[in-house]
C-alpha cells in the first residue's frame, strides 16, 4: 500500500534563466566559425532569405556596396523598416510573380533534358571516394578459395578489426559472440594475415611486426629474436641489456632495432579517414623593414547585401499582413547577418593588432622572443569581455612571416627570467627541443642537466618543470634517448 506522502504532484514554479534569442545565437556562431565555414553558414542564410543575394567574389567587398548603408541593408525611415509603405510590399509582390511565372515557363519548355541527366550522372559517377580497410580486404577475400561459411567468418573476423587493423579479441570469444564455428575463423583468420597489408590480422604489436619479418624471409635474423623473445626490453629500449640475452654486440642490436623500425607498426592506420583539414588564415601579417601590417583575408567569405532588385519592381500594395510582416522579418534577419559579418572582421582584427603589438620580438625572431599573453589582457585593450576574445580566435590561424599558426598559439602563460624578461612557456619548450637536438647521443641531458643550462640563460625553472615540457613535447627520457 502506497504511503500518503508518495505520489505525483503538481507543483507551479516561477524562475529566471537566460535564453539566447535567435539572432544572438547567429551572431555567435558567425563570430567563432573559421574562414571556410563561415562561407557554408553565410550561404545557407542566403538560401533561406530571398532578401539576400550574394555579389561577385571580386565585385565588391563588405565595406564597398554601393546604394547599401554602413549596415549593409540599404538606406531605411527614421524607424528602420523602408518595406512599411503599400507601394514597395506590392513591388515585391510583382518580384515573386515575375519569379514564379519564370519558373512555370521553364518548367513547361522541359528545363531538365536528357543531356542534363547524362552531365549530372557522369559528375555522380566522377565522384572519388577513399576505399576503406574492410573494403579492401574484402575485395581480396574475393579472389581467395574462401569457401562459403570462410567467406562468412571472413566478414565477421574484418568488421572486428580495430583502427589499427589488429584483431585484439580472441578467436574463442568472437565465436561465443557470433555463433560461427571457432574451425571457420581460424581458417579465416589464416588467410586474413597473408593478405595486404602486411600484419593485418595480427593480435598485437609484436605478433603484428614478427609476421612482418616473416613474410619477408627475414625470420630467423636477429631482429626476429628481438621481437619474438625480448620485447618488453625493446619497448624499453634497453639496448646494452638485449645485447646481453642475445649475446650480440651493441651495433649488432642497434642495427636489429633500426630493422624492426622500419616495419608498419599499424598496418590498418593507412586507410584512416584523412582528417587533415585546409588551414585559411584569416589574417595575413606583412612585414616592411622593421614595422608589421596586418590584412583580413576576405577571400573565403561571400559578399552579402540586401537585393536591389525589389526595390525597381515595388507597386501599389496587394500584400497581405502576414507577407508583410514575413518581408519585415527576412529584413531584419539579413541586415543582422550583415551585420554581424562585419563585426566579426572588425572584431578580429583588432584582437589581431593587439597581438602583433605584444608579440613584435616573435615576428622579428622567432619562437624563443615569444612573450606570455592572456586573453584577459587583449580583452582589456579591445574593450570586450575575455570570453568575446575566445570566440572570436577560436578555431582561425594568422599568417606570419615564421609560418601560419592558430590564433590561440600566441596566448601561453610564462616566467619571469632573472632578469626581470617575461618568457613564453612556449619559448622556453622550444629551448629545451634545441638542447636535446644538439646533445651526443651516447650521453644525452638528463632533465637536471637541461634545468642547469637554461638557469645559465637566466631562465630558472625546476627540473620536474623540464621534464613536464620535454613529455608535452613527445621525447622520451635521457635513457631511453642514449643511443651506442
Amino acid at each position: 500500500m502506497p504511503k500518503p506522502w508518495q505520489g505525483l504532484q503538481q507543483v507551479q514554479k516561477q524562475t529566471q534563466q537566460q535564453v539566447l534569442a535567435p539572432q544572438l545565437r547567429q551572431s555567435l556562431k558567425i563570430l567563432q566559425v573559421p574562414a571556410l565555414d563561415l562561407q557554408t553558414t553565410i550561404r545557407e542564410e542566403i538560401q533561406n532569405n530571398p532578401l539576400l543575394e550574394e555579389l561577385p567574389m571580386k565585385s565588391i567587398g563588405l565595406d564597398e556596396n554601393p546604394e547599401v548603408s554602413e549596415n549593409g541593408a540599404g538606406t531605411d525611415g527614421e524607424n528602420g523598416e523602408s518595406l512599411e509603405s503599400d507601394r514597395d510590399f506590392a513591388m515585391l509582390r510583382e518580384l515573386t510573380e515575375d519569379s514564379r511565372d519564370s519558373y512555370y515557363n521553364q518548367s513547361a519548355r522541359g528545363s531538365f533534358t536528357s543531356e542534363d541527366s547524362e552531365k549530372r550522372q557522369h559528375f555522380f559517377d566522377s565522384l572519388v571516394s577513399e576505399t576503406s580497410l574492410q573494403e579492401y580486404l574484402m575485395e581480396q577475400a574475393a579472389l581467395s578459395d574462401c569457401s562459403e561459411k570462410e567467406m562468412e567468418a571472413m566478414q565477421y573476423l574484418v568488421g572486428s578489426l580495430d583502427d589499427r587493423g589488429f584483431l585484439t579479441s580472441p578467436l574463442q570469444d568472437l565465436a561465443l559472440y557470433s555463433g560461427i564455428p571457432l574451425e571457420n575463423l581460424q581458417k579465416a583468420s589464416e588467410i586474413l594475415k597473408s593478405f595486404d597489408p602486411p600484419g593485418i590480422g595480427c593480435a598485437d604489436l609484436r605478433e603484428c611486426l614478427l609476421h612482418q619479418l616473416t613474410l619477408e624471409g627475414r625470420g630467423n635474423t636477429l631482429a626476429a629474436a628481438i621481437v619474438s623473445d625480448h620485447f618488453d626490453l625493446l619497448m624499453r629500449r634497453r639496448i646494452p641489456e638485449i645485447a646481453r640475452k642475445v649475446s650480440a654486440s651493441l651495433d649488432a642490436v642497434q642495427d636489429a632495432i633500426q630493422e624492426i623500425a622500419s616495419l608498419d607498426p599499424g598496418p590498418g592506420r593507412r586507410f584512416a579517414d584523412d582528417t587533415n583539414r585546409v588551414v585559411v588564415p584569416d589574417v595575413i601579417v606583412h612585414r616592411d623593414e622593421d614595422e608589421f601590417t596586418i590584412e583580413m583575408n576576405n577571400d573565403y567569405i561571400p559578399r552579402v547585401r540586401i537585393s536591389n532588385t525589389y526595390k525597381n519592381l515595388i507597386a501599389s500594395g496587394r500584400l497581405s499582413r502576414q507577407e508583410k510582416e514575413y518581408i519585415r522579418e527576412k529584413l531584419r534577419n539579413g541586415k543582422f547577418l550583415i551585420s554581424s559579418i562585419e563585426q566579426r572582421q572588425q572584431t578580429v582584427e583588432r584582437i589581431a593588432k593587439e597581438i602583433i603589438d605584444v608579440q613584435k620580438d616573435f615576428l622579428r625572431e622567432g619562437v624563443s622572443k615569444l612573450r606570455p599573453l592572456t586573453m584577459t589582457e587583449i580583452a582589456a585593450k579591445v574593450g570586450v569581455h575575455e570570453t568575446t576574445v575566445s570566440r572570436a580566435i577560436a578555431n582561425k590561424y594568422i599568417k606570419t612571416p615564421h609560418g601560419t599558426f592558430e590564433f590561440k598559439y600566441f596566448f601561453t602563460p610564462g616566467y619571469k627570467s632573472e632578469d626581470g624578461n617575461p618568457v613564453s612557456n612556449k619559448s622556453i619548450k622550444d629551448m629545451i627541443a634545441h638542447l636535446i637536438e644538439s646533445e651526443s647521443p651516447r650521453k644525452p641531458f638528463s632533465d637536471q642537466e637541461i634545468a642547469n643550462m637554461l638557469k645559465e640563460k637566466n631562465i630558472n625553472i625546476a627540473r620536474r618543470t623540464v621534464a613536464k615540457y620535454r613529455e608535452n613535447m613527445d621525447i622520451l627520457p635521457a635513457k631511453l634517448r642514449r643511443r651506442f
